[in-house]
């Protein structure tokens, strides 16, 4: 499913350069759930911008779905993102005054999905990640934090993308909550889906089968994890 060979990226500004990422090359199978572990400053915020078709490399290719996407205009990354990829962020990004169903539905309001069928949609992607369905019609500022990141999760799946990047999805939540969102990740790997995880907490990169860390830009390891069952 994804594919990177040789990604730099540098940022510059003015007349200084930062080496932000130097020759990051590795593949990841479709259904592989993954973490991308780093601490601050390692590169992992700016190799998600790249896997998220938020931005693009400096030098080297990005291929997803066989697609090489490391050299397409704003608009067609744009679009990028709303066919293939879903995202879930650490601070949930929900509108607050706005119902769970809503909130769920927006991204097929911009797919131009029909009203009538973006509701049957939004509840099929909710119970898919474990949310209670007497939640459904509560506004989003009403719902615990655990509640408000598992909408969000519902959110990402709405549009069935090939690719689910999730940033420090338990970043703002308790640890007893954080493991319940862990979970529901880890049900939804169970599905088939590809997840990867960007995280700087090692216990959390545990929960996955794959941990590359990255660190200076650089791979540092690529190794997988056996749970057992």
């Amino acid at each position: 499913m994804i594919k990177c060979e040789n990604l730099t990226k540098i940022y510059k500004n003015g007349e200084a350069e930062t080496l932000a990422l130097e020759n990051v090359s590795f593949e990841i199978e479709d259904g592989e759930f993954v973490a991308i572990m780093g601490p601050s400053g390692s590169g992992k915020s700016t190799l998600m911008h790249l896997l998220g078709a938020l931005d693009t490399p400096t030098s080297g290719s990005y291929f997803l779905d066989n697609k090489d996407i490391s050299k397409l205009s704003d608009d067609e990354l744009a679009d990028i993102r709303k066919d293939k990829i879903g995202f879930v962020f650490q601070s949930f990004n929900l509108l607050a005054r706005v119902s769970v169903l809503r909130n769920v539905g927006l991204p097929l309001i911009y797919a131009e999905i029909p009203k009538e069928k973006r509701e049957e949609l939004a509840i099929k992607a909710l119970i898919n990640a474990g949310m209670e369905e007497d939640r459904f019609h509560h506004l989003s500022n009403q719902l615990s934090g655990g509640q408000m990141q598992r909408v969000a999760i519902a959110r990402a799946l709405v549009n069935n993308p090939s690719l689910i990047l999730a940033d420090e999805p338990t970043g703002n939540l308790d640890t007893k909550t954080g493991e319940i969102v862990l979970n529901t990740f880890k049900e939804l790997h169970k599905q088939g889906r590809t997840i990867i995880l960007i995280t700087h907490e090692p216990d959390v990169a545990e929960h996955t089968n794959r941990i590359i860390h990255i660190l200076d830009g650089k791979i540092l390891s690529d190794k997988k994890i056996k749970h057992e069952n």
